[in-house]
C-alpha cells in the first residue's frame, strides 16, 4: 500500500516538474508571437487532442445551455490568466511568475469559502504564512530596501492579476460540475475557451505574419498544449482520486524550486543567494498542507 501511495507521488513530482517547464517554455515564446494569438493556438492545439479520446470514451454530445454556461465561466478564467501570463512574461521572469503562482491555493480558498461555503482548514491557513513570506522575499531578493520601494519586474503585477483569475478555477469547477466525467468537462472547456480567444485574437489573425514565426515557437506551443495540458490534466486527475484535491494542490509549491533547476538546465544564471531562504520557506507550505491533509 505504501509502495502505491509513493508511486502516485511520484506521478505528482513528475507533474510538477511539467507544469514548471511550462513557465520557461512560456517565457521562450512569449515575444514570439501576439499573445493572445499564441493563447488560441494552445487552446484549439489541446482540444483538438482531446476530441477523439472525448469521442470514444464518453461520446460527443453537445452540452446543454446550463452545462456549456458554466464550462464558458471556467474557461474564462483560464484563458485570462493564460493571456496575461504571456503578455507578464514579456517582463518579468519564469521564477516570478512561478513564485507568485504558489498564493494561487491561498487565493482559491478563500474564493472557495464564499462561494461554496468551504473550510479552509488549518493546514491551509497555516501554509498561507510562509507561503506569503517566501513568495514576498523571492519577489524582492530578501531586500528591505526593494520591499519598501515596492521594486517589482513590470510583469509581476500583470501576473498577479492573471493568478486572481486562475484561483477561480478549482472553485467554479466544483460549483459548476454534474458528474459528468472529466475529461467531458475539460474538453468544453477548451472548446469554449477557444472561443473567447477567438474573439479576443480573431481580429489579429489576419495580421499574424505566419511565415515569419520560428519553429521554436511552434514546437514551444505544441509542447505546453501536450506535455503541459493534457498530459498534466491525466496525471493530476489521477492522482486526485488517490491523494484528494488538498494535497494535489500543495505541489504547486514546488514550482519556483523545479523552475530554477529547469532554468538551470537551460543554461540560465541562477538567483542570487539570499533568494533560497524565500523558496525553503514556499516548500515548507507544500510539506505543513501534505502533513495536515494526511493526518485527516
Amino acid at each position: 500500500m505504501k509502495g502505491a501511495i509513493w508511486r502516485i507521488h511520484a506521478l505528482m513530482l513528475l507533474a510538477a516538474m511539467l507544469i514548471a517547464t511550462s513557465f520557461t517554455v512560456s517565457k521562450a515564446v512569449a515575444d514570439g508571437m501576439d499573445p493572445a494569438v499564441l493563447t488560441l493556438l494552445r487552446f484549439v492545439l489541446a482540444a483538438l487532442l482531446f476530441l477523439p479520446l472525448t469521442a470514444w470514451r464518453d461520446g460527443l454530445r453537445l452540452p446543454i445551455w446550463r452545462q456549456l454556461f458554466g464550462y464558458a465561466c471556467i474557461s474564462f478564467t483560464l484563458t485570462g490568466f493564460f493571456w496575461l501570463m504571456y503578455l507578464s512574461l514579456r517582463t518579468t521572469t519564469a521564477l516570478n511568475t512561478g513564485v507568485i503562482f504558489t498564493l494561487v491555493p491561498g487565493i482559491s480558498g478563500l474564493y472557495s469559502a464564499v462561494l461554496l461555503r468551504e473550510r479552509l482548514g488549518r493546514s491551509r491557513l497555516l501554509a498561507m504564512i510562509p507561503a506569503t513570506v517566501g513568495a514576498i522575499w523571492v519577489l524582492f531578493h530578501g531586500s528591505m530596501e526593494r520591499l519598501l520601494a515596492f521594486d517589482l519586474n513590470p510583469g509581476d503585477p500583470l501576473f498577479f492579476l492573471s493568478c486572481l483569475l486562475m484561483a477561480f478555477y478549482t472553485p467554479l469547477v466544483k460549483l459548476f460540475h454534474r458528474d459528468e466525467p472529466m475529461s467531458v468537462m475539460t474538453f468544453w472547456i477548451l472548446v469554449t475557451g477557444s472561443g473567447w480567444l477567438l474573439l479576443l485574437a480573431g481580429p489579429r489573425l489576419p495580421q499574424v505574419p505566419w511565415h515569419d514565426i520560428s519553429l521554436t515557437v511552434w514546437a514551444g506551443t505544441a509542447y505546453l498544449a501536450v506535455f503541459c495540458t493534457i498530459i498534466t490534466f491525466f496525471l493530476s486527475q489521477y492522482c486526485t482520486l488517490r491523494l484528494g484535491p488538498t494535497r494535489v494542490m500543495a505541489y504547486s509549491y514546488l514550482y519556483p524550486p523545479f523552475i530554477l533547476f529547469v532554468e538551470w538546465l537551460c543554461g540560465h544564471p541562477l538567483p542570487p543567494a539570499q533568494v533560497l531562504p524565500g523558496l525553503v520557506l514556499i516548500v515548507a507550505a507544500m510539506l505543513i498542507v501534505q502533513r495536515g491533509a494526511s493526518e485527516r
